[in-house]
């Protein structure tokens, strides 16, 4: 089976106009490239509480509904699967999810992933908690053939998701992050964070620049997963959106700071390194060695050369 997956990145901001005219024009150049999917970064569509507007007070509903439905709408007459991110408003005073909208090539909301990790004190007053409520389940859906599931941002820090999705049989994750719009006293607290003295032994000199990429690479190899990375790219972004092939390589990279929609194509019939094949569901099942155990004096003995 194949899957051509547009992974998408714009200047995000708090604008859910300009951003959802941002979106409508990569999915139809996404669609114009051949795209079976176009793929968006988290909150692509409203923005991210605490940096592109202060609280989910500021946010007009309303809007975001209409530019929804248009995104669907375009959906549907593109005949393209989107992956979008964006709040989801709950009620009364419940606080939205962090959300990414399952959209299919039929224009048809067909199902919503809900951030289960959002970062924070248990106390809810601190970081992401203090704006979202968690979801609590995966979403598997199937694009081609081809099942995929949804992941956000701070949850590429949980290898148990990625376990978890390829127990469900998962073959591509589409992990959307807002890892970007930083200004200078953040990207300062950032790098100050790592050390300048560990910047040159690093691929970066940020947290979210040298361990979301690794751990999208670590992942894919260790599940046989695809994945495709997307970002925001408003200034500063930390990195730019990426695709990473099942056996852990990289197959491509947009431009940091920069829009654009990058096309790769997932191939299951493609022969891949996998040395794991003969024994990653004897591990998913807990059993967690190889071949066939002995018994030997030699073997239980530990304290012995």
């Amino acid at each position: 089976m194949k899957l051509r997956v547009a992974t998408c990145q714009f200047d995000l901001g708090g604008d859910v106009r300009r951003n959802a005219r941002a979106i409508l024009r990569q999915m139809r150049s996404a669609k114009r490239r051949g795209a079976h999917v176009a793929h968006f970064c988290e909150g692509a569509l409203t923005g991210y509480p605490g940096v592109e507007f202060e609280s989910h007070a500021d946010v007009a509903w309303d809007e975001v509904g209409s530019a929804a439905r248009r995104i669907a709408d375009e959906a549907g007459r593109l005949r393209l699967w989107v992956l979008l991110g964006a709040s989801h408003r709950l009620s009364g005073s419940h606080r939205p999810h962090n959300s990414v909208y399952v959209i299919d090539a039929g224009g048809r909301l067909v199902d919503r992933y809900d951030k289960r990790f959002c970062p924070g004190a248990p106390d809810g007053t601190t970081e992401e908690l203090a704006h979202f409520s968690p979801g609590d389940r995966p979403v598997v859906f199937e694009i081609r053939g081809i099942r995929c599931g949804v992941l956000a941002c701070h949850e590429y820090r949980y290898p148990e998701l990625y376990r978890d999705y390829k127990r469900r049989g998962v073959q591509v994750v589409f992990h959307s992050f807002h890892a970007g719009n930083a200004d200078a006293a953040a990207l300062r607290t950032m790098r100050e964070q790592v050390g300048r003295r560990h910047h040159r032994l690093n691929q970066g000199s940020t947290l979210p620049e040298i361990t979301m990429p690794a751990s999208m690479v670590a992942a894919a190899a260790s599940s046989h997963v695809w994945i495709s990375a997307a970002n925001t790219s408003a200034r500063e972004s930390c990195w730019p959106a990426f695709f990473v092939r099942a056996d852990g390589v990289v197959t491509g990279r947009l431009h940091r700071n920069r829009a654009g929609v990058l096309l790769s194509t997932v191939d299951t019939k493609e022969k891949l390194y996998e040395s794991t094949r003969h024994w990653r569901d004897r591990a998913l099942r807990g059993v967690l060695h190889s071949g066939t155990l002995v018994r030997d004096p030699r073997s239980s003995s530990r304290t012995r050369w």
